[in-house]
């Protein structure tokens, strides 16, 4: 019997991303607006303990496993910045060519390895809201900020991320190669191991 987890997120391409990886466990994944409460409150100082804050509350809101996660732009040069702050690097309501475009301004003296960077992806289960053993794994992403914005696909700073691999920001890569080489791919990959020894349903 399939176990239904909510995932602490409204964004359909997660969503559709995680669902399809998570199936083969068994797991089916529901989005938490299904469910009307607010979004939680994400005051944790980093990507792990916001991505808790957000699996607990979804999962006290639903009844359900929850499962979240917290992803951004780390810049060494910048000192983490945007890092927690990605989504909302120039403002509470910043659309993403805002934040590309503040990133822009604040490296504009950086060069060479000055504009390395990488994403980095936390990413929680809890079988229930006081889980005290939740499922964490993480993964970062490494490359660095180019000049100018260059790619269609994707969201956020991913036509700012060049990757030296494969020759191209991230925005350029297909689907199925981001989902691969990604941040977000490679520690959705690293729960998933962690899923196979774990049992949802607890003692």
């Amino acid at each position: 019997m399939a176990v239904e987890v909510v995932l602490a997120s409204g964004n359909t391409g997660k969503l559709r991303e995680l669902g399809d990886i998570l199936g083969s466990v068994g797991m089916v994944l529901r989005p938490q607006s299904e469910w009307a409460f607010a979004e939680a409150i994400e005051d944790g100082a980093t990507f792990v303990e916001n991505a808790l804050k957000k699996a607990r509350h979804a999962a006290e809101h639903t009844g359900l496993p929850a499962m979240a996660d917290d992803s951004g732009l780390v810049v060494p040069a910048l000192d983490g910045a945007p890092g927690i702050y990605s989504a909302r690097y120039a403002g509470p309501d910043a659309s993403d060519e805002e934040n590309n475009a503040k990133l822009l301004r604040q490296l504009s003296d950086c060069h060479g390895c000055e504009r390395r960077a990488y994403f980095h992806c936390a990413m929680v289960l809890v079988r229930h809201a006081r889980d005290p053993v939740p499922l964490m794994a993480s993964a970062s992403w490494w490359g660095e900020v180019t000049a100018a914005a260059s790619g269609s696909g994707g969201f956020g700073y991913d036509p700012l991320f060049w990757v030296p691999d494969l020759g191209c920001t991230s925005a350029e890569l297909a689907p199925e190669v981001k989902n691969r080489v990604s941040h977000r791919g490679q520690a959705t990959r690293a729960l998933l191991d962690l899923l196979r020894d774990a049992s949802l349903a607890g003692d």
